[in-house]
């Protein structure tokens, strides 16, 4: 079994990192904006001091954290993954960050002799707990070969989309489709709810047709439910929609849709909805429509 490294055991890293012990792999951690959970260490789980100590020790490094300039920092700083790597390991980054920044990113461990693997996940906190994600890889073929079996502890969907920076596009791209989709079930169950429709039937009725989808399954009760505990934090997702507005302005590509649903997700981050789960974006069509898509049981 390979030894691997595993930086950022958040909500979706933890039950990642569970699930490669789960396959049989030791991984060794180290800790970033908080401590390293219990569960995962012991036997199959080894706590280092830092990133720098982890590369030394693994022949994988997997980074799973929030944002572009935290991937950096792991990498890069005095104590990052970089200075602790040697000739014929694997760096394997399944954040969701820029595409830009991961080619640069891809170029500074090559340097090292060692390969670049940007792996962006889609499938929320469920899919990490079933080990059921959908994998999208840019980066060597040699290299996503070697990797394969890490990921089918993780995944099920696996696919190498490209060269390095390809992963990430593509989780770009799976971020717009996700959150116009959030928008549209949000925007279809409201005008349902307040033209005096039962919300809840209305969605039983779609799932069968061909307005069904994953979005409206999963999402759309929660939005009944009203259970909008983070699976998907809106905060992330702002971020990964900024990804593609500003790569959008690069390569002179409008993103009309992807900007409307931006603005929906900065409508609730103003309510303090911004740790809420993405499906909470119903809550700025409600406050449009000045009508709450089920009305809150009385005591």
């Amino acid at each position: 079994m390979a030894k691997i490294g595993f930086i950022g055991t958040g909500i979706m890293g933890l039950p990642m990192a569970k699930n490669l012990q789960k396959a049989g792999h030791h991984l060794y951690f180290s800790e970033l904006h908080k401590a390293v959970p219990e569960e995962l260490l012991g036997n199959k789980g080894t706590l280092l001091d830092d990133p720098r100590e982890v590369a030394k020790a693994t022949d994988f490094i997997i980074t799973m954290v929030p944002n572009t300039p935290d991937v950096e920092k792991v990498l890069f700083d005095e104590t990052g993954v970089a200075n602790g790597l040697s000739k014929g390991k694997t760096v394997i980054d399944m954040s969701s960050i820029s595409p830009t920044a991961t080619k640069k990113f891809a170029k500074r461990i090559n340097i090292k002799e060692c390969d670049y693997l940007d792996a962006p996940v889609s499938g929320g906190e469920v899919g990490a707990k079933s080990a059921a994600l959908t994998i999208m890889v840019g980066g060597p073929q040699d290299a996503f070969n070697r990797a394969m079996p890490l990921f089918e502890a993780m995944g099920k969907n696996i696919t190498r989309v490209g060269e390095n920076g390809d992963g990430q596009t593509c989780k770009v791209a799976n971020q717009i489709i996700v959150a116009l989709n959030i928008e549209a079930v949000s925007e279809a169950l409201v005008f349902a709810s307040k033209a005096g429709a039962d919300p809840g039937k209305v969605r039983e009725a779609l799932m069968g047709g061909f307005a069904a989808s994953k979005i409206l399954e999963v999402h759309g009760k929660r939005m009944l439910d009203r259970t909008f505990d983070p699976g998907f934090r809106i905060c992330l997702h702002q971020k990964d929609l900024n990804l593609a507005l500003t790569t959008g302005r690069e390569i002179n590509a409008a993103l009309p849709n992807t900007a409307t649903a931006q603005e929906l997700f900065t409508c609730c981050a103003a309510r303090g909805l911004q740790d809420s789960d993405h499906s909470a974006m119903v809550q700025a069509l409600e406050g449009m429509a000045n009508h709450q898509l089920v009305a809150d049981e009385t005591p």
